[in-house]
């Protein structure tokens, strides 16, 4: 009996193993199935240039480089772009559509001359003076509302330096105009025109001290938005001709305000500036010359 116990044993171990084996032939028997192939769209081929996106064209950028356009640079201000080019910043503004003329791009395109005047090629406007620069695509235009009678406290900003300036050209009937100084009496003069560092002359004083529109015009800005300048008055006289007296304590007149020689426009002041001056510029065609060039001999 033990004897047939154990046969019987070893017969059933040897079924499992002869099982065991045809299940391991069966699966090695089996077709092996090999995943499809699949297109990787997104390397890029040899010899091909991959799709670039499509960038939008900056406003005004087919008048790139011509006589009467400016291309907006990093840290350029619509106040400046004005100033440089001898036009009244909301006229600026109005040419180009400007919804918000408190943002301009850079690389931005705008005509700085009057659409049915002679285009007269516009500066750049200096760096150094500027505000801090802003984001390499955007640069905000600082124009602050219009200020009137109003104080700044001081400042510590010095006057902007100067750009290289041309001698007058040949007059015109925009050049027949009767200069005044400025500010009555002796004044003196605390630094005179220098094409690399001074725009216009510094003339000392004590504060509140009358400022005067030195010829009849227009006021075209009376603010605090151009670094360097304080609080400012731009007059515009006529196409050719602007003034600009800085640093002021107080402003008294508005802009689109009309003013005759003489008036007094503002007080005499330190703002964004170490000592009470003002600081007076004429500008012709936008570019700075030297004011004792045109005033009258004291």
């Amino acid at each position: 009996m033990r004897k047939n116990s154990m046969d019987s044993r070893a017969c059933a171990v040897k079924w499992v193993v002869l099982a065991a084996a045809c299940a391991v032939l069966a699966g090695c028997a089996a077709p092996r199935r090999t995943p499809a192939p699949v297109e990787d769209r997104t390397t890029v081929r040899p010899g091909t240039i991959p799709a670039q996106p499509a960038v939008a064209a900056l406003p005004g950028a087919e008048n790139a480089g011509k006589p009467g356009y400016y291309t907006v640079r990093p840290g350029d201000t619509l106040l400046r772009i004005a100033l440089e080019s001898g036009q009244n910043w909301r006229d600026v503004a109005r040419w180009n559509n400007l919804d918000n003329p408190n943002v301009i791009e850079v690389g931005q395109v705008l005509r700085v001359a009057p659409p049915s005047a002679p285009a007269v090629a516009a500066a750049p406007a200096p760096g150094s003076a500027v505000p801090a620069a802003p984001a390499a695509s955007t640069a905000s235009a600082a124009v602050p509302p219009a200020s009137a009678a109003s104080s700044v406290a001081r400042g510590t900003a010095t006057t902007a330096p100067a750009s290289p300036a041309p001698a007058p050209a040949a007059s015109g009937p925009d050049d027949e105009i009767a200069w005044a100084w400025p500010t009555n009496g002796a004044a003196t003069v605390l630094a005179g025109f220098d094409e690399q560092k001074n725009k216009g002359v510094d003339i000392g004083g004590r504060a509140g001290d009358p400022v005067l529109a030195a010829a009849d015009g227009r006021v075209v800005y009376a603010g605090a938005g151009l670094r360097g300048y304080g609080n400012l008055i731009i007059l515009k006289h006529n196409n050719t001709y602007l003034t600009a007296y800085a640093h002021n304590q107080s402003l008294l007149v508005k802009e689109d305000q009309t003013v005759r020689k003489g008036q007094k426009i503002a007080e005499m002041g330190s703002t964004d500036t170490d000592r009470v001056k003002l600081h007076f510029e004429i500008r012709r065609q936008g570019k700075p010359v030297d004011p004792t060039r045109y005033l009258p001999p004291r």
